[in-house]
C-alpha cells in the first residue's frame, strides 16, 4: 500500500495523449493506492484507505510523506547492448569533429560492433543490468532496448539472449528490439545486397521464430539504409510477426517518418529533419514520434525535434534517452525531459507524459504501464517533494523512492526496499 501522496499524478484514461491532452495529467490530491499480485488494485482519497483496504500480514508499506506520486518513466528508445567506450570520439566532438567523420572513419556504431562481438554473452548480459540499474535509479521501470552491435546472425541472437538473460534477473522491464539494420558491417562493405539478403531471409526469421524480440527497426538514413531498403527490411520482419519501429530523419530529411506511417511502424524515432509532411502522416497513422533530445545534445547536431509542431499537429509525442555509447550519453529521463521543456518547447507536464503514457504507447504497453489506474502494473516514483518542477533540476536528487510491480526496489538513491 501507499498512502500519504500529496500529489498523485494518474495520467488515467486513454493512450496515447494527442494535442493539448497531452499536458493533462489526472492530478489527485491526499491520495492513496494498494496493489496486489503487482498491480494496482484500488486508488482513492488517503481518508478512505483504512475503511476500504485489508492489507495482508505481509504487506508491503510505503509512505510517501505528503511529496508527489507519479508512474514509472518508460524510456522508449535505448541501446543497452554493447562493450566498450567511445569517450575519446565525444572528445574529438567537443573539439569540433563531426558524427559524420567519426563515422566515415571506421568509428561510431562499427567501433562498438568490433568491441560487442568480442564478449561472451554472459559478460553483454552484466553490462545490461549494470546499465539497467543507472535508469532504475534514475525513475525508468520499463525501456526498450535494440541490439545492432553484432550485425551477423551470431552476434545479433547472442546480444539478444544477452539482453533476455540481463531481463530475467532485473527489475525494469524490458521490451527488446532486433536492429540488425543498425550499419553495414564492414565485412559487407563490397556485398551490400548480401547484407540486405542476410537480414531479410536469415537474421529476421531467426530472431521471429525464437521470440527473441517484439520489434524490428531500421536506422532509415542517408548513407546508411535508404528507404526502399528499409522498407524492404521492414516489410520482412513484419512478415515474420514483428511490429516495426524506424530510426528516422535523424541526420538529414529522408523520408523516415513518411516510411514509418506508411508501413504502420508503431514509433518513428529522432526526428530532427522531419518534413511537414512526415509530421502530418505520423499524425494520421497514429505512429509514435519519439524524440531524443539527450542524443541531439550530445552529439551536438546544432538542432533538436519540432516537438511543438509534432504535438501541435496531433502525433502521439513520446521522449526517450537514446542511452548508447557514442550520443546518448545519459540514461537519465529527467534529463530527457529538461531538454524537452527548455530547448524543445514543451511545457512540464507534457514532458511527464511524454515520458510515461506515451512512452509506453511507442513500445506498446499502454494497457500496462505509464499510469497510475486499477489494473495496471504498480509501478510508480515517489519524489521528496510535491514539486514537479524538481525533476528537471538537473543534478538535485528529485525522487526519493521507485515502486516496481509493487516492490520498493530504490530508497533514498540505493537499490532495495525503504
Amino acid at each position: 500500500m501507499l498512502r500519504n501522496a500529496g500529489v498523485l499524478v494518474t495520467l488515467a484514461g486513454g493512450a496515447p495523449r494527442l494535442g493539448a491532452a497531452l499536458g493533462e495529467l489526472g492530478v489527485r490530491g491526499q491520495a492513496a493506492l494498494a496493489a496486489r499480485d503487482g498491480r494496482i488494485a484500488w486508488i482513492g482519497g488517503e481518508g478512505e484507505l483504512d475503511a476500504a483496504v485489508t492489507p495482508t500480514l505481509d504487506a508491503v508499506m510505503v509512505d510517501a510523506r505528503g511529496a508527489a506520486v507519479l508512474p514509472g518513466f518508460v524510456d522508449a528508445h535505448t541501446h543497452l547492448l554493447f562493450e566498450g567506450d567511445r569517450d575519446d570520439e565525444v572528445r574529438r566532438r567537443l573539439a569540433g569533429v563531426t558524427y559524420q567523420q567519426i563515422a566515415s572513419e571506421g568509428g561510431g556504431i562499427l567501433r562498438s560492433v568490433r568491441a560487442t562481438r568480442g564478449v561472451t554473452r554472459e559478460q553483454l548480459a552484466a553490462l545490461v543490468c549494470e546499465r539497467l540499474d543507472e535508469m532504475l535509479l534514475q525513475g525508468t521501470t520499463t525501456a526498450e532496448v535494440k541490439s545492432g552491435y553484432g550485425l551477423s546472425s551470431e552476434a545479433e541472437v547472442r546480444s539478444l539472449e544477452a539482453l533476455d538473460a540481463a531481463a530475467r534477473r532485473h527489475p525494469v522491464t524490458v521490451v527488446p528490439t532486433f536492429l540488425g539494420a543498425h550499419e553495414v558491417p564492414p565485412e559487407h562493405r563490397a556485398d551490400r545486397e548480401g547484407y540486405l539478403r542476410l537480414l531479410t531471409d536469415e537474421m529476421i526469421p531467426l530472431v521471429a521464430r525464437r521470440g527473441l524480440a517484439r520489434f524490428c527497426d531500421v536506422f532509415c538514413e542517408p548513407g546508411v539504409f535508404s528507404v526502399d531498403e528499409s522498407r524492404r527490411i521492414l516489410g520482412a520482419a513484419r512478415e515474420h510477426g514483428l511490429a516495426l519501429r524506424v530510426h528516422a530523419d535523424e541526420l538529414a530529411p529522408a523520408g523516415g517518418a513518411e516510411l514509418a506511417a506508411e508501413m504502420g511502424a508503431r514509433s518513428a524515432d529522432h526526428l530532427l529533419h522531419v518534413s511537414p509532411e512526415g509530421i502530418a502522416a505520423l499524425a494520421r497513422a497514429g505512429c509514435a514520434a519519439t524524440v531524443l533530445p539527450s542524443a541531439a545534445f550530445y552529439l551536438r547536431l546544432g538542432r533538436f525535434a519540432p516537438a511543438r509542431a509534432l504535438v501541435d499537429a496531433g502525433a502521439p509525442l513520446a521522449l526517450a534517452t537514446d542511452a548508447n555509447p557514442g550520443g546518448g550519453l545519459s540514461p537519465s529521463m529527467p534529463f530527457a525531459m529538461t531538454i524537452a521543456c527548455f530547448a524543445m518547447g514543451l511545457s512540464l507536464e507534457e514532458a511527464i507524459a511524454a515520458a510515461t503514457l506515451n512512452g509506453a504507447y511507442a513500445v506498446g504497453l499502454e494497457h500496462e504501464v505509464g499510469s497510475l489506474e486499477v489494473g495496471k502494473r504498480a509501478d510508480l516514483l515517489v519524489l521528496r517533494s510535491t514539486r514537479l518542477l524538481d525533476l528537471v533540476r538537473v543534478g538535485v536528487p528529485a525522487i526519493r523512492g521507485v515502486v516496481k510491480h509493487g516492490q520498493v526496489v530504490v530508497w533514498e538513491g540505493r537499490r532495495g526496499a525503504a
